[in-house]
């Protein structure tokens, strides 16, 4: 994934509606209608969000006649997670840390000295 999609894929993810509409997709595909109900916004509004999503690789559009549900693509959601892997090893190095400095703290040694 190069850093311009992992932009627009974060970019995508950033507004809560957007990320309300992935959910629903996590659960099978979907049209238009059935995605803008649960909002208070018009068609054209759902579908600039889901243009949004269509760029960043997060959803297809399906074809069925005239029916074109949308589906989710999980692919860009992966690269995000292979990319954070890396902060979530920091994280949990930084975190075991804090532990450790809180056993200390419990023991009443806050220079960690233990003497």
């Amino acid at each position: 994934m190069t850093t311009d999609s992992l932009s627009m894929t974060l970019a995508a993810l950033a507004d809560p509606t957007r990320r309300a509409i992935l959910a629903r997709l996590s659960r099978g595909e979907a049209s238009v209608t059935e995605l803008a109900e649960p909002f208070a916004m018009s068609f054209p509004a759902v579908s600039k969000h889901l243009k949004v999503l269509e760029r960043a690789g997060l959803v297809a559009r399906g074809r069925d006649a005239q029916f074109r549900p949308r589906r989710l693509q999980p692919e860009p959601l992966r690269e995000i997670d292979k990319w954070l892997e890396s902060y979530r090893a920091l994280w949990d190095a930084r975190f075991d840390r804090l532990e450790t400095y809180l056993q200390v703290l419990q023991k009443g040694d806050p220079d960690g000295s233990h003497n």
